[in-house]
């Protein structure tokens, strides 16, 4: 029986539609990870996305290590774990990665937007995943660590809103109405 260990994650990859980087966070406990240098982890990254960018399944071996991987739009997410790792273990990580993602995002999930708000992506994958170990799988908990805090538009005077914020404004009345 393998050695059990809480360091389940080894890598997490957010990559565009040609194979570049958007996220990556490798994780070396102990110093076994393959993937010593920038180098080293850029070709793994190229080899990952040319297997993997016209095939249909969640999961594969490559390099010896599982992948798990989806695609949304032009962004491919990877999350990559031991052989021996528990592929449902991972399969959690990336519905959580993927679902407070998308959260955050409001279901906008492009490279656009992922690059608009690079620094609630890093704060969710570190919300799930810290030096490998995973800390949390619910998606919506996640979301609302790392969201900012939404602005009541209510306390804004009308005349100093953006017309996007009037919008959201006149949606949120709206829909409270009717939900009433």
């Amino acid at each position: 029986m393998a050695n059990l260990t809480l360091y389940t994650v080894k890598a997490v990859l957010i990559l565009d539609s040609q194979g570049n980087r958007i996220v990556s966070k490798f994780y070396d406990k102990g110093g076994a990870l393959p993937w010593k240098t920038v180098k080293d982890q850029k070709n793994f990254e190229k080899g990952l996305f040319d297997k993997t960018k016209r095939a249909n399944a969640e999961i594969i071996l490559y390099d010896n290590q599982i992948v798990l991987y989806r695609s949304s739009v032009d962004v491919f997410f990877y999350i990559v774990g031991a052989p021996e790792e528990n592929e449902l273990m991972l399969n959690s990580v990336m519905t959580a990665l993927y679902d407070s993602i998308s959260i955050l995002l409001r279901h906008q999930v492009e490279k656009r937007s992922i690059l608009d708000n690079l620094d609630l992506v890093v704060l969710a994958v570190d919300e799930i995943i810290d030096e490998g170990i995973i800390l949390d799988t619910d998606a919506e908990a996640i979301a609302s660590r790392v969201s900012k805090p939404r602005i009541d538009s209510v306390d804004i005077p009308i005349t100093d809103q953006t017309p996007m914020q009037i919008l959201n404004t006149a949606i949120d009345r709206m829909s409270a109405q009717l939900l009433r």
